[in-house]
């Protein structure tokens, strides 16, 4: 058994920011491993993700959170639940925003997200994609903005600045034993991906309104050794017209989010799978207290 250092650090490092900001492929970039889903449409992310950093003198458990948003209905409240109860639980911060923004800094009261004070990083992400002297210019507005620990520019999906942004998180860590055992990525199961992944594929073949009207549930989850194991999900709309959208003519939409879906899921799972999708009518759950209950909001 592996001794762990005197000096070993550990912690819960939230990760927060505006809806489309980059926080769950920053995530990804950090673990080294794609536990979070990503879309380029905005509150792709509902539920918190827990994704674990570990390494020989640290561990840092990473928060991916739902974008900071003001809800406009139920669901969304839910989801701003998340991030409010991410941060009451995290010793540090990490605020990311998008260079690419028409405005700076974003409109968000970081004071009253992070009411006791806790250190908070500033990430500003997609530097990749503006001139130097602009993240120069952001860092100034920045400074006036709000005390962070540090402002460290990033790339999370070029992987660049990770180094330094972790470097920083870590000064932020209380000392302590690591919270999970050595070489834990997550403590979510793995039906939890799965539905994730399913959600993933229909936020990436649909717009406007379909994918934010849609919720998936695995309904069963059999191992089945020597053979492929079998998940049974339920995709769940708002109205008859949209699902009739999802399946498409002949079943063909819904044919191709499963094939998708499946293979993402066996590559997670590393074994074949056999996945049985349906597509369900919730009228209006995303605004109704008792149907977001059901679904695990």
């Amino acid at each position: 058994m592996t001794e762990i250092p005197k000096d070993f650090k550990s912690g819960y490092a939230a990760i927060i920011g505006l809806p489309n900001a980059g926080k769950s492929t920053l995530m990804n970039a950090l673990l080294d491993i794609r536990l979070s889903i990503t879309s380029p449409k905005p509150q792709t992310t509902r539920r918190r993700v827990l994704g674990i950093l570990d390494k020989p003198s640290y561990q840092i458990v990473f928060l991916d959170t739902p974008g900071i948003l003001e809800p406009k209905y139920l669901l969304q409240n839910r989801m701003m639940g998340q991030v409010h109860q991410s941060v009451k639980d995290a010793d540090s911060l990490v605020f990311i925003i998008d260079a690419l923004a028409k405005t700076h800094p974003v409109g968000v009261d970081l004071k009253k997200v992070n009411p006791a004070g806790k250190p908070m990083i500033l990430a500003i992400n997609k530097i990749d994609r503006i001139p130097k002297p602009d993240i120069l210019l952001i860092i100034d507005q920045y400074r006036k903005y709000y005390p962070f620990q540090a402002m460290v520019p990033i790339s999370a999906l070029k992987k660049d600045g990770l180094d330094a942004l972790e470097h920083e998180l870590v000064r932020t860590l209380p000392l302590g034993l690591p919270y999970y055992p050595p070489g834990s990525v997550t403590d979510h199961p793995e039906r939890f991906f799965a539905a994730e992944i399913i959600r993933e594929k229909i936020f990436g073949q649909f717009f406007d309104e379909v994918p934010y009207s849609t919720e998936v549930t695995i309904e069963q989850f059999i191992e089945r050794p020597g053979k492929k194991d079998y998940i049974s999900a339920s995709i769940y709309v708002e109205r008859t017209s949209q699902k009739g959208i999802l399946i498409g003519k002949k079943g063909e939409a819904l044919k191709q989010i499963g094939q998708q879906a499946r293979q993402d899921i066996e590559a997670l799972l590393d074994r074949p799978v056999y996945l049985d999708l349906k597509v369900k009518v919730s009228e209006k759950w995303r605004r109704d207290e008792i149907k977001l209950k059901r679904l695990g909001y």
